[in-house]
């Protein structure tokens, strides 16, 4: 058998976390170099006699301390003496939150963390991923059985157990960070597929968004971005990987519109703002939010259009979720719906800060323009044809205020994932009011309301940029027995 593993190597210890990131990028190298030579070798001379085998580089930390931390932190430390550990993957992509988050380890226990290879296998199909130019063959389709010779990926570690809560730890060892490594690496490359864009583009602050509508303003207004020197932001990146740095530049047509259009405004440090149109429903929602949570971004708000159930509300007025009504039913088995989903107060202050300067009203009068309240999220996007004394009872019985098809997904999948969340919808039609989303109406209603609503949305990731990322990450979002890992 050929195999890539430690080369009888032990572990070895740091204490300084950009010297154990280069480190982990050795390993990772070594391993992906390998696995992609031998993979065209045998694709060229046909099969090895043995089978060829890597290992994703491991992170682990041994305490045996109840050492005392900062308590105002909700990351960055272990909550008992024992062995903790954690697979990597794309060591480059993630060198930022992993010299972050090794550094916290370090320095919050004063003890050093060992780098070496772990015992996980690295699947073939996500070694030579990021190689364009090498394509791993469907099954049946080489002259010999893929399984036979290279490790393909494997469910029993490509799942949410961690951020469930359901994980049992191996041998005694404890998970480091809420994903593993080929979960990851499963992500990674469905986010490919379904945005058109690269991981490595997009930022720290991610706006969802319902309607195509919103695209075009993000362009513009990233466009006006790049020809400002002092913005900051260096890039703006279309689907298709085009990408431009000035406001003038041509974006090419994409060969084809992926399931979920996806466009970044780039900043040099990671904190500028993707812009994800997700479509309409919540399957979108979670499918979307289930990927882009392997990137750890600092927040995610969705930014949509909503049904406004009360009579004092107007067109294109806002909605500001403090709740949710989950009805949406796809997140029940991850995450029953009698789990109450919190309102971040970081994510709210920011999110009504943005809506009072751009709108221009403060106080007691942004009340003409904005409600707070429960959003209630549905998986039937024709709700109201249905007998009107189940669903209007309920939404009467839980207040809401809006009805979408998205946000309690996206804020759940916040909750669940520890991303910071948040809601702001605007009012496109009143079907129990006899105001329908009809084509005349939703035109000027867009033409006047998308642009305003989209600042808002961008104000408000630029206040939370702005901000220590302690203060966003908020406790609320840890359970009991918390990876030290964001």
């Amino acid at each position: 058998m050929i195999t890539l593993t430690q080369g009888g190597k032990a572990h070895l210890e740091f204490d300084d976390a950009k010297r154990a990131v280069a480190h982990l990028k050795v390993l990772y190298n070594d391993a992906v170099q390998f696995l992609s030579d031998q993979f065209m070798a045998a694709m060229t001379d046909g099969p090895p006699k043995g089978r060829i085998r890597a290992y994703y580089p491991e992170i682990r930390f041994t305490t045996t301390s109840y050492s005392r931390v900062d308590t105002r932190l909700s990351f960055g430390h272990v909550p008992n003496p024992g062995t903790y550990a954690t697979t990597v993957t794309r060591p480059d992509l993630f060198e930022s939150y992993l010299v972050q988050q090794i550094g916290l380890l370090i320095a919050n226990h004063d003890q050093t963390v060992e780098i070496g290879y772990s015992d996980t296998p690295m699947p073939v199909h996500f070694a030579v991923a990021n190689d364009t130019s090498i394509t791993v063959p469907q099954q049946g389709a080489a002259s010999f059985s893929m399984r036979d010779v290279f490790d393909v990926p494997d469910l029993s570690n490509t799942n949410d157990d961690i951020v469930n809560g359901v994980y049992e730890p191996v041998n005694g060892i404890a998970p480091l960070a809420p994903f593993t490594a080929q979960r990851i690496d499963y992500s990674l490359a469905r986010l490919t597929h379904y945005t058109a864009t690269q991981p490595h583009h997009f930022q720290n602050h991610v706006l969802f968004t319902n309607y195509q509508f919103y695209v075009s303003e993000f362009e513009a207004y990233a466009r006006a971005q790049l020809d400002d020197p002092e913005s900051g932001y260096t890039s703006f990146v279309s689907t298709g990987d085009a990408e431009i740095t000035k406001g003038d530049q041509v974006l090419p047509d994409s060969p084809k519109t992926p399931q979920m259009p996806t466009y970044h405004l780039k900043r040099a440090d990671g904190g500028g703002i993707t812009l994800v149109n997700i479509g309409v429903g919540p399957s979108n929602a979670k499918t979307a939010t289930d990927h882009i949570a392997v990137l750890r971004p600092h927040a995610w708000l969705m930014v949509g259009h909503c049904a406004g159930l009360r009579n004092s509300q107007a067109l294109g007025d806002f909605v500001l979720a403090h709740g949710y009504l989950r009805e949406d039913h796809v997140l029940d088995n991850d995450l029953p719906p009698w789990v109450p989903i919190p309102a971040l107060a970081e994510i709210q202050i920011a999110l009504e800060t943005a809506v009072a300067q751009v709108t221009k009203l403060e106080g007691y009068e942004l009340k003409r323009i904005m409600r707070t309240g429960t959003v209630a999220t549905h998986d039937d996007r024709n709700w109201e044809l249905r007998d009107q004394r189940g669903p209007v009872q309920r939404l009467s019985q839980s207040r809401a205020v809006a009805l979408d098809m998205e946000s309690a997904t996206i804020a759940a999948n916040g909750y669940r994932f520890r991303v910071p969340y948040g809601t702001l919808l605007c009012v496109s039609d009143k079907p129990l009011h006899g105001e329908l989303k009809l084509p005349g109406m939703a035109s000027d209603f867009y033409k006047e309301q998308v642009a305003r609503h989209l600042m808002i949305g961008i104000r408000a990731m630029e206040h939370l940029r702005d901000m220590p990322l302690e203060r966003i990450h908020s406790r609320k979002l840890r359970a009991f027995d918390e990876t030290a890992f964001l």
